[in-house]
């Protein structure tokens, strides 16, 4: 016999599977002997109350043997296309493009990728110079190269954007490539840095041996148009790459391909974005926080929102147990971003903090057009690089010394690995993003006792949370309005917020594209 159920348990009894086995018996009216297994479906953890509890969705089988769950089975035809008649050229080996490529594969038409970087072994090599010797290569670092921003940082998986396209499948697929079981069933899925890059090797092997080809080293420098359509694109070593369709999925700080397609009078348009910084929390004390002192739970998370004079500052991309890391793309400017290895085991808590910006704070920069909130960003940027003194050392302030006006004298134990340096953050950020920090810092510390602290220290600036542009697109067919055959997807575009939302995207391009091919 097979019976669904669901348990709310004790941090204790969830730990073990002896635990959720006798659980289970209670519920069920059976002898523990008589469950000889059974599968997780869904997984929280309810820390609200005094009490922390885990709820389990559970299927229990009762003496019969344990089954796999074929639900979780992903179906990938396998097609050589290799000799397809139709090719569609992806530029971007983010998410958006490798899962696009994944989906062309599925429709029998043959991706090639071109990615400006490198393929991820090569790009943790640069990452490890530029943490440690403060050397940036332009075109591999955190945000560019194999597998996109989110393959090196943090690889968070939970995306609200359900009406988007199919969640479970890009799940399943991430866990047929590699990814562990605990994403299809924990209600806020993530894979982990050190776990993405073995994920992303994978799932090229796989384009490369369905015939699909994988490029490196192709930055895109021109589109070759003629008569409403795009018939090739160039790269910066001087070739030229011809296919049936494109697909831009160069991700949200791909600023020359912005300035590109603005200087070839390809319409782009401004989008709402926000900037602040990124604070760090011990982790102990977000967890005696969050979980009331109760012990053995993983490592805690936050979510914050506040409004301040009509402007919302929030919480972004939290790491729990997290490193913060240089995630800048030029030399000169200074960006900080987070992530956190699968097991969440680092001693520091860090989120971003940020501030909407609207059409009415870009005023200043409206002679860029369409791109001034990306010249917005790079003059915050450029600031904070020359407050932290060079060598991407970010500068930074304890969080009530932030508050008062006050620089910090010393300060804590951070886990940015190029080094931070005591300075007014008041001095490189904009007035409006200051006093919103200031008076949102405040009132968390109202909804979470203890937040408010100097034990927390904050680094700027925390600028890439999303493009600040928009690249239109047919909402019937997802082209752009004036290249029947140009399809802008992905963060990069304006359509997505992260490794699920990107790849849902990817996919739903890909399919737009296969039904012009039919």
């Amino acid at each position: 016999m097979q019976k669904n159920i669901q348990l709310k348990l004790l941090p204790s009894e969830a730990s073990t599977d002896s635990g959720i086995k006798e659980s289970a018996a209670l519920a069920i009216g059976c002898q523990v002997e008589e469950i000889k297994g059974f599968t997780i479906l869904k997984r929280s953890l309810d820390a609200r109350g005094r009490q922390a509890w885990f709820i389990l969705t559970l299927r229990v089988f009762v003496n019969e043997p344990l089954q796999p769950e074929t639900s979780r089975i992903v179906k990938m035809a396998f097609r050589n296309v290799s000799s397809a008649k139709n090719t569609v050229i992806i530029i971007g080996a983010g998410p958006a493009g490798i899962f696009a490529a994944l989906k062309l594969i599925e429709e029998g038409i043959q991706p090639i990728i071109l990615e400006r970087g490198k393929d991820v072994r090569a790009r943790r090599r640069d990452i490890a110079i530029l943490n440690k010797e403060g050397s940036l290569n332009p075109e591999s670092n955190y945000c560019f190269g194999e597998g996109g921003a989110g393959t090196y940082s943090d690889g968070k998986l939970y995306t609200r954007s359900s009406k988007r396209g199919d969640i479970n499948r890009i799940l399943k697929l991430l866990f047929f490539f590699g990814a562990g079981e605990n994403i299809l069933f924990d209600s806020h899925p993530h894979i982990g840095t050190n776990k993405l890059p073995d994920i992303i090797s994978r799932m090229r092997q796989y384009i490369l041996d369905s015939g699909g080809k994988f490029l490196f080293g192709k930055r895109v420098v021109d589109f070759i148009l003629e008569n409403g359509i795009v018939k090739a694109v160039k790269s910066d070593d001087g070739d030229l790459f011809e296919a049936n369709a494109f697909i831009l999925a160069t991700g949200h700080s791909a600023r020359d391909i912005f300035i590109l397609l603005q200087d070839k009078k390809i319409v782009i348009e401004p989008k709402p974005f926000a900037v602040g910084i990124r604070i760090e929390h011990p982790q102990s004390l977000i967890d005696g926080i969050q979980y009331h002192g109760y012990q053995d739970l993983p490592p805690a998370s936050y979510s914050l929102v506040e409004q301040v004079k009509g402007r919302g500052v929030f919480s972004f991309c939290m790491c729990p147990g997290g490193i913060i890391a240089p995630a800048s793309t030029s030399p000169g400017e200074l960006v900080v971003n987070g992530w956190s290895p699968s097991k969440r085991n680092n001693p520091y808590a860090n989120s971003g903090i940020v501030v909407t910006i609207g059409e009415k704070e870009l005023e200043d920069y409206s002679r860029w057009g369409p791109l001034a909130g990306m010249y917005f960003q790079k003059s915050l940027e450029e600031k904070a690089f020359e407050q932290g003194g060079g060598k991407f050392i970010a500068p930074a302030q304890r969080m009530v010394d932030f508050v008062q006006s006050r620089i910090s004298s010393t300060l804590p134990p951070c886990s940015y690995i190029p080094g931070i340096h005591s300075s007014p953050l008041k001095d490189s950020l904009p007035p409006f993003v200051y006093e919103g920090l200031s008076r949102a810092f405040v009132a968390f510390g109202k909804k979470m006792k203890g937040y408010y602290t100097n034990e927390a220290v904050i680094l700027s600036t925390e600028s890439r949370t999303s493009s600040p542009v928009r690249i239109p697109r047919n909402p019937i067919d997802l082209s752009h309005p004036q290249f029947e055959n140009l399809y802008p997807c992905g963060e990069g575009a304006g359509y997505a917020g992260g490794i699920v939302s990107a790849a849902m995207d990817g996919e739903k391009v890909a399919s737009q594209i296969a039904l012009k091919f039919v």
